[in-house]
C-alpha cells in the first residue's frame, strides 16, 4: 500500500486558508465575531455590508473553519472557532506593522536623498497613460501578474529587476507598482531604478486600489 500523502499538501492547505482570509471584508467580520457571538443581522449592521455579501463571506469563513454556528430559535449565531485564530490574526497584524515600518524608513531615507521617491496617484496615472510615453512596471511575482495587472504593464519581479534593466526603455518615464499602499516592492524598485539613472515614480495605492475602483485590468494565460 502506497502512501498517498504529498509533502506539498500542507502548503496547498495553507494557500487555501490564506485565500479565504484574503479579503478585507472577511477580516472585518472576524474582528467583530472575535468580540463575541453575533447573529447575521448584527454583523450586517457592524460591517456595513449587504445581507447577501455578509452571508457569502460568513460561509467562506465557516468553510475554512474560522467560525462556527449555532441556532437560537430562528436566528443563526456566529462565533469564533476554537482553533488558534487569535495567534494567526496577531501574526498578520505584526507583519503589517513590520511592512509599515519598512515604508516609513524608506520614506525617511528618500527625504534625505537628493532625489525623492515621488509617487503618482491613480487619477494622474490614468491621464498620463492617455498621453502616452510612459511604461508601467509591475514588480510583483509572475503568478500575481498573470492573475491580473494594469493594462499594458511589463512584469519584472523585484528580485530580477537589477539583472533585467536592459529590458526597460531609457527614454520613457517609468511607473512602478505592486499590490497596495503598504507593499514595499514598488518603493524598493523605484529606489533601485533612480540609482541606475531611470526617471521613475511609484503608483501610490497599487494594483488593489486600481482594481477596486473598477478600472480595467488584464490577465495572462
Amino acid at each position: 500500500m502506497t502512501d498517498s500523502f504529498s509533502p506539498q499538501q500542507p502548503l496547498a492547505d495553507m494557500a487555501e486558508l490564506a485565500r479565504i482570509l484574503g479579503h478585507h471584508h472577511r477580516l472585518i467580520l472576524l474582528q467583530h465575531i472575535a468580540r463575541g457571538e453575533l447573529p447575521v443581522e448584527r454583523l450586517v449592521e457592524a460591517s456595513g455590508l449587504s445581507v447577501a455579501n455578509t452571508s457569502q463571506h460568513l460561509q467562506q469563513l465557516r468553510r475554512g473553519g474560522f467560525v462556527q454556528t449555532r441556532r437560537d430559535g430562528k436566528r443563526v449565531l456566529y462565533s469564533r472557532s476554537p482553533g488558534p485564530l487569535a495567534g494567526l490574526l496577531d501574526a498578520l497584524r505584526q507583519y503589517v506593522d513590520y511592512n509599515h515600518g519598512l515604508i516609513r524608513q524608506l520614506l525617511t531615507d528618500s527625504e534625505q536623498q537628493p532625489v525623492r521617491l515621488e509617487g503618482i496617484s491613480r487619477e494622474e496615472l490614468r491621464q498620463r497613460l492617455q498621453e502616452g510615453g510612459m511604461t508601467l512596471l509591475d514588480v510583483r511575482s509572475a503568478e500575481e501578474f498573470a492573475q491580473g495587472h494594469l493594462p499594458g504593464a511589463v512584469n519584472i519581479p523585484l528580485d530580477d529587476l537589477e539583472q533585467r534593466l536592459a529590458e526597460l526603455p531609457a527614454d520613457q518615464d517609468l511607473v512602478a507598482y505592486c499590490r497596495g499602499p503598504y507593499c514595499v516592492l514598488s518603493h524598493n524598485a523605484a529606489a533601485l531604478l533612480r540609482a541606475k539613472g531611470f526617471k521613475v515614480r511609484r503608483l501610490e495605492q497599487g494594483f488593489t486600489d486600481w482594481q477596486a475602483a473598477g478600472l480595467g485590468v488584464e490577465t495572462s494565460e
